[in-house]
């Protein structure tokens, strides 16, 4: 059986291969934040392989059964988080809803769409979480509408203290399948970065706000 470490280092080498992540710690990229960074990552490209697909969305369902159990419903978070949940809940076999970034302007005015009841076991579906602050917009949602949110599982997460101290905060358990930690070391093993990288890499995810590459 694929240990956690094993998956999260597949499914780095994966991020790498297809560059949903790419690292450049002597060229860092501007995030619409304004913090320079060593990394840019764009999980929806996994979308496009079927192979890495697949490998990531039963890396998604074998961690909601060991963590959470069955769900009664899966939530997406727009929109990162929209198609991964889709794909996870007709694994799974259950409803899926999905989260707006804001509620409609017009119409009913949702936040959340699709059919669900108060009171169901909600696992919430990300993409990708950075400061966790998005994500637990969509938590506090499926809060708001009564239902019972076990946890969110995501493909990837920086780990920044931040985010670990947003989510206790809010009370949410995050898992992630891969991280910061073991995509640094694949891309370390791989050859995509070189060990003279490796401290500028760890300033970054210390103090990213202030980091200047």
């Amino acid at each position: 059986m694929i240990t956690n470490k094993d998956r999260a280092l597949k499914v780095a080498e994966f991020l790498l291969q297809i560059k949903a992540v790419k690292l450049q710690p002597s060229n860092p990229f501007t995030w619409a934040s304004g913090w320079k960074s060593p990394i840019y990552c764009d999980n929806r490209k996994t979308l496009s392989y079927p192979q890495i697909r697949t490998f990531i969305r039963q890396a998604y369902t074998e961690i909601i059964h060991e963590e959470f159990g069955t769900p009664e419903v899966i939530a997406g978070v727009a929109t990162g988080g929209i198609a991964q949940g889709a794909l996870i809940a007709q694994e799974l076999g259950v409803p899926f809803i999905y989260i707006r970034s804001s509620a409609k302007g017009h119409g009913m005015q949702n936040m959340i769409e699709g059919d669900y009841v108060e009171g169901q076991n909600v696992v919430v579906i990300e993409d990708l979480v950075s400061t966790g602050g998005s994500s637990l917009k969509a938590v506090q949602a499926l809060r708001e509408a009564k239902m019972n949110v076990k946890g969110m599982v995501a493909i990837f997460n920086y780990g920044f203290d931040l985010a670990e101290q947003n989510m206790k905060e809010a009370k949410c358990k995050l898992v992630t399948i891969s991280d910061y930690d073991h995509l640094v070391e694949e891309a370390l093993k791989l050859g995509y970065i070189k060990e003279g990288d490796l401290q500028s890499l760890k300033e970054w995810r210390q103090d990213p706000s202030n980091w200047k590459g």
